[in-house]
This record gives structure tokens, sequence and C-alpha cells, in this order.
């Protein structure tokens, strides 16, 4: 999906990088073992400084997608946002570096997400939405207006979050969960209505 946003926007991958070894998805573009092999990479690049990064990593990895942009950024490579050509975001929004807005998702008006995020297929994030860093919204998942969603969270496919609610750092929404009310940090939440089903360490 990613590569197909990519060839969109009139861009080429030029390079993966894993930190395990594994075949290329695509003829002719190598893949790269872990930060070595990323540094090398550059070192080694005959491209111009005119060179994009993407982390693709999804689920409850959003300090290590803000890890990896680091890298990226002291390396010198951009850290654009990437929409797809069926999503919308509105131009009183904003999106912070890397953040994807995948197929068919919305980023409503005056909302600001953070870097790093991922806004999964047929997503929503509604009006005055307040999203921190390495945030990932699942596939169908809806966080309506003015809601604000600390850094790391997961949001899990057709979750929903009610008007105006915090949802604290590093917490898991699951997957069809009905949130009614705020959210502590590090908390695992299930079922409709939400509760705590666990806090994490």
């Amino acid at each position: 999906m990613l590569v197909n946003v990519i060839n969109s926007r009139g861009w080429q991958v030029v390079a993966f990088f894993d930190n395990k070894e594994m075949p290329s998805i695509l003829d002719g573009v190598p893949v790269y073992l872990g930060e070595p092999g990323f540094n090398k990479w550059r070192r080694e690049s005959a491209l111009s400084n005119d060179v994009s990064g993407l982390v693709a990593i999804g689920g409850h990895e959003g300090t290590t997608r803000i890890q990896i942009q680091k890298i990226f950024r002291a390396a010198g490579l951009i850290l654009e946002p990437l929409i797809h050509p069926s999503a919308f975001v509105c131009s009183s929004a904003s999106l912070g570096e890397g953040t994807q807005v995948l197929a068919q998702a919305v980023v409503a008006a005056g909302a600001a997400v953070g870097a790093a995020c991922i806004i999964n297929h047929k997503a929503s994030v509604d009006h005055e939405c307040v999203v921190g860093d390495g945030v990932h919204v699942a596939p169908g998942a809806t966080i309506c207006g003015c809601v604000t969603v600390d850094s790391n969270v997961f949001i899990g496919a057709g979750a929903v979050i009610l008007p105006r609610l915090e949802i604290g750092r590093d917490s898991i929404i699951g997957a069809g969960a009905v949130v009614t009310k705020n959210v502590p940090a590090k908390s695992i939440i299930v079922g409709n209505p939400g509760r705590i089903y666990r806090k994490m360490n």
C-alpha cells in the first residue's frame, strides 16, 4: 500500500531497511540490515540530498517510529507527511513529520496530528483533536471531536472515542472498544462501554 502511495506522488523507492534479513518486495531495490546498513547506504549513495525517509512500522510501535525518524533526520533525509490520494486532510489541520494518512482516512478541521503517526484506512480524526507523536489509529477507528490523544497510543480497528475525552500516553484502545471516559496513561481499554482491562508498567 505505501509503495502505491509513494508512486502516486511521482516518487520512487530506492532502498529498504530492516532489522532482519528479508527479500526485497521490489525488483532491483536493495534491502539493508539495521542502522549500520542504513549508515553504509547513506555514505555510499550517489543520490542528492533531496531524499525522503518513511518508517513503515505499524502497531503500538510509536516510540520506535520516532527513534528511526530521528536517525533519518540526522542523516539529512526529509520527513514529509504522506497522504493517500483518496484521503481527506482539511486545510486547517496540521500533520507532523513522517505522519501517514492512508486510503479514505479523514483528518478534519483544526485537528493537529503529531509526528510519526499513522491514520490508517478509513480512520477518522474529527475536528479540533490533538494527537501526539507516534500514535497509530487503526483501520475504521473514529476519534470524535475535541479529543486529546497523548503520545504512543494505539487505537484499535473500529474503536470509537467519544468527544472531549483525554487518552493518556502509551495506552492501547482495543479493537471495537467504545471509550466514554478519560483514559489514564498506560491503560489497555476493551469493551463497550470501554473499561480498563489492565495497566501496563
